[in-house]
């Protein structure tokens, strides 16, 4: 097994550790794949539910208190033609995308993105004073996305190796 070394600076102050390249590999993988099935499960099943809407959730489901309640109703009661396909289609490309490994950072900034959005409408928490579990999964999604987990066994792996890729770096900043 490949053993590495990782020397940084982070707020000012140095770490280095070692580290197993190998098993850092397959807990990317992992990562990857489960935060891949999590976001297209969640995704296709309202896809493909032609009953499903976010305005139950957005008018009913918002906790007392919420500091962004005004617009949470403004949403549901003005945008829901475009609230209901960007979350719904959102979270299968999301899903898809990092199952397939493809634009992975690309993918994993819009997950994030989307796991702020949840986690303002949950706002007050009731398990927590500012971490839950949509945190967790944008951070993770972040990680992902610095790590370029998508050339682990991924079609990004593939995509960096063509010309155009190669010769376009703005193009390069999408995958990984």
């Amino acid at each position: 097994m490949a053993t590495n070394e990782l020397e940084t600076e982070l707020f000012g102050r140095s770490a280095r550790f070692n580290y197993s390249a190998t098993w850092v590999g397959y807990a990317l993988l992992g990562l990857r794949l489960i935060m891949g099935w999590t976001f297209f499960y969640a995704g296709i099943t309202k896809v493909l539910d032609p009953g499903w809407s976010a305005s139950g959730f957005l008018l009913n489901a918002i906790p007392e208190g919420n500091p962004f309640g005004g617009m949470w109703a403004t949403m549901a009661n003005e945008y829901l033609w475009l609230i209901d396909p960007l979350n719904a289609w959102g979270l299968t490309l999301v899903g898809l995308a990092l199952l397939l490994g493809a634009f992975v950072r690309f993918s994993a900034f819009w997950g994030a993105i989307m796991m702020l959005f949840y986690w303002a409408a949950s706002l007050p928490l009731a398990n927590g004073i500012v971490i839950d579990s949509h945190i967790v999964y944008a951070l993770l999604l972040f990680g992902l996305g610095a790590f370029g987990a998508g050339r682990i066994l991924g079609v990004d792996a593939y995509l960096e190796e063509r010309d155009v890729v190669r010769e376009n770096r703005p193009i390069q900043y999408l995958l990984g």
